[in-house]
């Protein structure tokens, strides 16, 4: 008895702690926490790309905002690729045996170099000609962005793919969910660290920040990916092999039909999620009344929305739920929650409308956590391997908030110039009209993508998909 009861106090405290049951033969746990230390690189990589640097751009160093709107934006541009990306690390080969390690490492050497020449980069191009002619910091500034975001990319790509590789089918949704609460646990605390070393601007310190972000980052991905991948040694004959072409790969994977409508669900589903990004702070000042302080406690009640949402995944996936019913509870929450926003203001409830911003948070990431779960969860067929999968869904979701983001400011300054110079009538030309239009095409796309997502939960439910395989348990949720 003496010798049973540390194993059984051992086995008492791994079920007490988040996770425990995410680790598997092929993936034990200290594994899995160890590599998932590349999402925290990624959240803070995120952090400083749309949030630090974008304020320190606008405000300390003066930067026109359509020069830093298009500097945001270079990252973007890179996430159509991320699909290619995928499918390289599916079908790379090397002596070792390694597959996904070389896409990390790159990836993580992409992003370290791109936030080490950034700080000068940003100083040059606010105007201080000590390192260089402002037309240089131009440049430099869309490089290291873009290296930036390429790495970004990369990194995640090929580490939710080696994630995916190890996880068994069982284990396989605790996995992502783990994987994306490390994300938001990484930009949360990047953001506050970060925020705090730059309490007090100077070019100096920008500099020992971004740099200082820039060697955490190799820090972190190092120990994420050290002996992570199994290996098997290649011959030189199987290495000259020809490898399969991209294009091959993509129509053997688009084929599947529930691959393409996954792909068009993530799309659709973003794009209605992220269009109020750039908006709800405003749209709580301006037509709410709301203070600046006010507005900030939007974010924090999105994110609590956000980590509600990923409970209740664990919730109806433990239940057996497959993730397409449950992006679409995620949608209808989004309908829900767009509209409290709405009538907030004609109400005058700003508890409506903070109940609407946690709602959308709620929504969203029900919707993020079933999507990537579908598609890490997608069976490998034919040419196209789990990179690809998940690089087309990285792809897809980063290329339809960009696009969001940016229409969502458009539409909104086109629909509010329309209505001041009469082109709705008096009744309409109201300060809100913008916001308003935003917020109902947003519910509109909502709906499309609860049509486009329909045969998907159709399917899911005639395969009788309601087992285990997906359980994480709310027990398994850090608190």
């Amino acid at each position: 008895m003496t010798q049973k009861a540390p194993h059984r106090l051992t086995k008492l405290t791994l079920k007490m702690l988040p996770f425990a049951d995410a680790g598997s033969t092929g993936l034990p746990l200290g594994q899995l926490l160890r590599l998932s230390l590349f999402q925290v690189s990624v959240g803070m990589a995120s952090v400083m790309l749309l949030g630090t640097l974008n304020r320190v751009m606008i405000v300390e160093l003066s930067v026109s905002a359509m020069v830093v709107a298009f500097m945001i934006a270079l990252p973007v541009l890179i996430a159509p690729f991320r699909a290619l990306l995928g499918f390289r690390s599916d079908t790379y080969r090397s002596a070792i045996g390694w597959k996904r390690i070389p896409y990390l490492w790159f990836g993580t050497l992409w992003q370290m170099g791109g936030l080490a020449i950034m700080p000068f980069a940003l100083i040059v191009l606010g105007g201080d000609q000590t390192y260089g002619p402002t037309w240089a910091g131009e440049v430099l500034a869309a490089l290291a962005f873009l290296m930036t975001g390429l790495g970004l990319h990369m990194t995640q790509t090929a580490g939710l793919a080696l994630a995916s590789d190890r996880a068994d089918d069982e284990t396989r949704p605790r996995v992502v969910a783990l994987l994306y609460v490390m994300f938001l646990l990484g930009m949360a605390v990047s953001s506050l660290i970060i925020g705090w070393l730059l309490r007090d601007y100077a070019p100096l310190t920008l500099i020992r920040v971004v740099q200082g972000t820039a060697v955490v980052t190799v820090l972190l991905n190092i120990v994420a990916l050290w002996k992570q991948e199994n290996v098997r040694p290649m011959s030189k004959a199987e290495r000259e092999q020809p490898r399969p072409k991209f294009a091959d790969a993509w129509a053997d994977y688009s084929a599947g039909g529930d691959a393409g409508r996954l792909l068009a669900v993530v799309f659709l589903g973003t794009m209605a999620f992220s269009m109020q990004d750039v908006l709800l702070e405003p749209y709580g000042g301006e037509i709410m009344g709301l203070s600046v302080s006010a507005t900030t406690v939007l974010t924090a009640l999105w994110s609590l929305g956000a980590l509600v949402g990923f409970g209740l995944a664990a919730k109806w996936l433990k239940g057996g739920l497959s993730a397409y019913r449950m992006a679409s509870r995620g949608l209808l929450v989004g309908v829900a929650a767009f509209s409290c926003v709405i009538f907030a203001a004609p109400v005058g409830s700003n508890a409506l409308f903070y109940f609407g911003a946690w709602a959308i948070g709620l929504g969203g990431g029900l919707f993020a956590v079933s999507t990537l779960t579908a598609a890490m969860a997608m069976p490998v067929q034919g040419l196209a391997g789990r990179g690809l999968a998940l690089g087309a869904w990285g792809a897809a979701q980063a290329t339809a908030a960009g696009l969001s983001i940016a229409l969502g400011g458009t539409i909104r300054d086109g629909v509010s110039a329309m209505a001041a110079g009469g082109a709705f009538g008096d009744v309409l030309n109201q300060p809100s009209i913008g916001y308003i239009t935003v917020y109902n095409l947003e519910i509109a796309l909502l709906f499309v993508t609860l049509i486009v997502l329909g045969p998907l939960v159709k399917i899911s439910f005639l395969q009788s998909n309601h087992t285990d395989n997906g359980k994480i348990g709310l027990a398994d949720f850090p608190t």
